[in-house]
Order: C-alpha cells, then structure tokens, then sequence
C-alpha cells in the first residue's frame, strides 16, 4: 500500500500543511460525537448500497448494525459511506449502462476517503460486480457481504420463486393459460422477503463466483436474505475486515489470479449460471489485468459437468442449495479440477478451506455428484462463426436439445421498438421453425445492453403451444430467463457487424456441436451489404454520464467496461 499512514490519517484533504489537515479532519469528526480513543482506531469502511429503489437490499440496516458489532469487537472504527445503488427492475434504459458508473464510484470513494479496510455490501445483479471493479482498482483489503437470496413464495401449493417463475407464468398469460386475475395473484407472491432472486440468477451467480475468488468469508454466498445465519455472517464479515485494516491485511491482487479467474469459471460452468456472469467475470478480471479467452472457456466447459439442479435451468432454489451446503458441496464435487493452491481473503489456500468441510447432509436432488451429473458438459458455451466472429454465448444448459443442431430462416427485427411493434402481430410472417434476431441492442447501443435477448416467443406462435425458438442478438438476458437464446453477438450491430446486415429470409446455420453460428450468405454478398451500411453512426447520447458511456464502452468480449478503466498490464 502507497500510504503507510493508518485510520484518520489517511488521505487527508490537501490544504498544503499536513498537521492542519489532520487537525481540521479530527475536529469535524469530533462534532459527530467521536471520542479521541476511536478515531486512533483502523478503520474500516463500509460501502453502503441501500436503496428505496432496490429492493434485494431491504434487509441492509439490520445487517449493517451486525457489521458494525463485528468491526467494533475486534477494536477498529466502523466508518459507513454510501455508493450509487441499482436496483435492477428499477433503472431505464437498464442497470447495465450503470454497472461502470457504479465502480468509478466505489473506486474514488475507497481511494479518496480515510480507511484500512473496506466492506463492500451489495447483492443486486449489477451491483456486485460494479463493487469488485472498483475495489480490485482502488486495491486495498476488501471484503464482500451479499444480501443473500429470498425465500420462494406459493401460489396454489406451487413454489414460485422471482424471477424465473415470473417469465413462465407470464409466458402462459400471453398464450391465454391463465387469465388477468391469475397473474395479478401470482404477482403478489413472486417476490415475498428481502434479497436477491430466489434462483440460479445473476445475482447468485455474481455471489458464488466472488466466494470462490476468495473474497468473502468463505461459503457466505448462499445464505438467504432472511436467515441468522445472514445476520452470524455480517458480523463475521465486521471482525474480518477490522483484522484487514488492524493487520495489512491482504490486497485483492493478491487473491485474484489466473488461477482463481479459472476456478471461478469452473465453477460458473458446474452451476449453470447465469450469461451475465462471463461479462462481469471478464471486466473483473481486467481490472486486476487478466484476460479471459472465451476458446478457454470453451475448453473448460467441455470437461466440466452441471452438478447443481436450480431453475432457470432445474428444479431446486437458493434456499434448497444453501441447505445442501452451498458452494462448498459444489467445491467438494470439483475438487480434482480446482487450482488448490489459490488463496482466499482469510489467507487460507482452497486445499485448507475443503479439508474444514464437514458436510453432514447434502440433497443430491439439488447438488448431483459429478459421477452422475445433471449434464456432462459445462451449461455456457461461446460460439463463432460468420454471424460471431469475435463470439456470442449461448446457455446451452437452458436450451432444447432439438435445436442444438438447426438452420433456419430469419425473422429481423432491427430495434427494441420494431420489436416490441411488432412480434405480436397477427400478420407477422413467422414460423416454428425460423430464427428471431434482434439487431442493434448491443453495449453501445443507445438501449445500453438491456435484458431483451430474451425475445418473446410471438403470440401467434405462443397460442399455438410453441415454447422456444433460436433468437439472437447482441444484447443480454436475464440469469433467470430460459430457451436457447444466443447472446453477446460480437462484434454488435451498432458496431458494423455482421449481426448488422442480416435480413429477412436469411437462412441461419447454428452447431453446439461445433460451437458456430454462421449466417449462410455468400462473403461477396457480406462485403456488399457491409458497403451499403452507413459508416457514421450517430452517437444518440450528447451530453452527460450516457455520452461517456455510449463513447467509450468496450465490447461484450472484453466485459463491457470503459476502455479507459482497465489495467493496463492485461496478461
């Protein structure tokens, strides 16, 4: 660390005379009611993502307070400091566009303010990686603390957990299943207690692969929102980071290596995670300067079983894996692909942490064993091809199998709007069999990325019992969403690539198999539709925070981050 200096002293505010600037520091904290015992005190830093308009965050105050008594216990100061916050049902044109904004502000904070150790407190999609980007940059001893998923609701003697259910059921009001009264009922129980969504989604995702980066108190992650045991890990996390700052303790670039971006992959692939994942995962791991191959991935995902049997994608939910022993059973399962030597936050190597693991009862209808796997190979894939050239991700794992193998004929649909315009009209000229394809939703884009690859099935086709379809795009999907949808499509649309020029009628070739998805035209026919495209896209947004993003966001492959943002020493 640059600054040797501990506590209040650090960072001081520049007035060109240090004993004054420590002085003035002092005297305003004392109008807060500090004593001079406390503010001699380490202190720990607590990066508060409270929101009104985040509601995976609810049960954040009682937490805090449990920090608080854990910091306190081990004789350092507990400092809060609040950070923008994305509730992600909340934020127009989508959380996403928020995701770097967020981290610059973690990152200037963490480095601008006094403090030896920071909890980073978040658990909404977007909000755990905007915390892990901005302290691996700011580089001090962190310490993650999640909100930790909800507990699943009933309707009818049925589980419903958000927001997987909330697709499927509204799915079945689009195609006239249940009725207007039906899905009001269903609304009212979709989303019952605090925390995050109750199913394998982004935000689950995001918390188990930060566990196995080793920056939280170890198989925290799944622990519900609603649970003492939340509370048992609060304090937890409190006497953690006090012992960071009282100890120097260790910094991130030491605990997030090639080694454990590769573990956490793994691991990623074993739970059939969420699509979001590999974008986060991949900005994370830039700013720390290393870089993800999606052929690596590809090779992980062919040697790595789906061991955990969650919806989207299963059965279970959040609550039924925490029971079953959480991350740790998954690491168990895995160990024998794992790199051992890896280091967590606590110092312990991944080889201590899974000698500790006593686990009494695992429910192997939830974690499988890896002799008997939901799926042999990993649940993500990246494909290329002529339509992908730099790559796209398909959750294979959530996908039919009898579209693994498919070519079929285009349906485009150019913009958020020609979409929403018209998917649902009855003189759509669409088929069972064809491919939607949504064109220019991609990061820089001025819809920013949205959740939309999750196209909806048209209503004629719905009515008619169809369930999935191949749709493409290069936007996002929700981690709770279902079907086989390829994502990510690099380069994007608005950045002239192929995915660009593809038109109605077009025939589509996709291959699981063979990891490709080409657009079947001739090249000649490609370099003369890329020659009739304009080369002067109009930047949409002119001023402010969007403009910054629109200008210098990199693509899906390089995690979405601002190019401006990355270490500068990527391996």
């Amino acid at each position: 660390m640059k600054n040797k200096k501990k506590g209040l002293e650090k960072n001081l505010s520049d007035y060109g005379d240090k004993d004054f600037s420590n002085f003035i520091r002092r005297s305003f904290a004392k109008s807060m009611g500090y004593s001079n015992k406390s503010l001699d005190k380490p202190i720990v830093g607590i990066c508060y993502t409270e929101s009104g308009y985040n509601n995976c965050h609810r049960n954040f105050p009682e937490m805090l307070e449990a920090v608080k008594r854990g910091v306190h216990a081990s004789g350092a100061l507990p400092i809060v400091f609040p950070v923008i916050s994305l509730g992600e049902t909340f934020l127009n044109p989508t959380s996403m566009m928020y995701r770097n904004l967020m981290s610059m502000c973690v990152e200037e904070m963490i480095l601008a303010q006094p403090m030896d150790s920071v909890i980073l407190m978040g658990g909404c999609d977007k909000t755990v990686p905007a915390l892990l980007m901005g302290a691996f940059s700011a580089n001090i001893p962190s310490c993650l603390l999640v909100s930790g998923p909800m507990m699943t609701g009933r309707h009818k003697g049925e589980r419903l957990g958000a927001c997987t259910d909330c697709r499927r059921f509204w799915a079945k009001y689009r195609s006239n299943e249940i009725d207007k009264n039906e899905i009001n009922l269903i609304e009212d129980k979709l989303a019952t207690t605090s925390g995050t969504c109750a199913i394998m989604g982004t935000a689950s995702t995001m918390a188990i692969i930060a566990d196995v980066l080793g920056i939280m108190v170890p198989n925290t992650s799944s622990i519900p929102a609603v649970h003492s045991d939340r509370l048992r890990a609060s304090e937890d996390t409190g006497i953690l980071a006090a012992n960071l700052g009282l100890n120097k303790g260790i910094l991130p670039e030491k605990i997030v290596t090639k080694k454990s971006i590769e573990n956490a992959l793994r691991v990623l692939l074993a739970i059939s995670g969420s699509t979001n994942a590999i974008i986060h995962l991949t900005a994370i791991a830039r700013r720390i300067g290393i870089n993800i191959s999606l052929e690596e991935f590809n090779r992980i995902s062919e040697e790595t079983p789906v061991i955990v049997n969650l919806k989207p994608v299963g059965e279970g939910y959040m609550e039924d894996f925490n029971a079953s022993g959480g991350l740790n059973s998954v690491l168990l399962e895995l160990k024998n692909k794992l790199h051992l030597d890896t280091i967590d936050i606590t110092g312990q190597t991944l080889k201590q942490r899974l000698k500790k693991i006593n686990n009494s009862y695992i429910d192997r209808k939830i974690i499988f064993s890896k002799s008997k796997p939901v799926n042999k190979k990993g649940g993500l894939i990246a494909l290329f091809g002529s339509l992908a050239p730099e790559g796209a991700i398909l959750k294979r794992a959530a996908a039919s199998k009898k579209l693994f193998e498919h070519k079929g004929r285009a349906v485009v649909f150019s913009s958020l709007n020609d979409l929403a315009k018209r998917i649902d009209d009855p003189n759509l000229d669409v088929k069972k069999d064809d491919i939607l394809v949504l064109q220019n939703a991609g990061p820089s884009s001025n819809s920013g990325m949205p959740e939309a690859g999750y196209l909806p099935i048209p209503k004629k086709l719905a009515k008619k019992g169809i369930k999935d379809m191949i749709r493409i795009s290069d936007a996002r999907m929700s981690g709770s969403a279902f079907g086989t949808i390829i994502l990510h499509v690099t380069p994007e649309s608005n950045k002239l690539g192929p995915l660009a020029v593809v038109q109605n009628g077009d025939y589509i070739k996709l291959s699981v198999k063979n990891n490709s998805l080409n657009l079947l035209i001739s090249e000649k026919e490609m370099k003369n539709r890329m020659s009739k495209i304009s080369k002067n896209k109009k930047v949409v947004y002119e001023r402010g925070y969007k403009s910054l993003y629109q200008k210098n966001v990199l693509p899906a492959t390089l995690g979405c981050d601002f190019n401006f943002l990355q270490n500068k020493k990527i391996k």
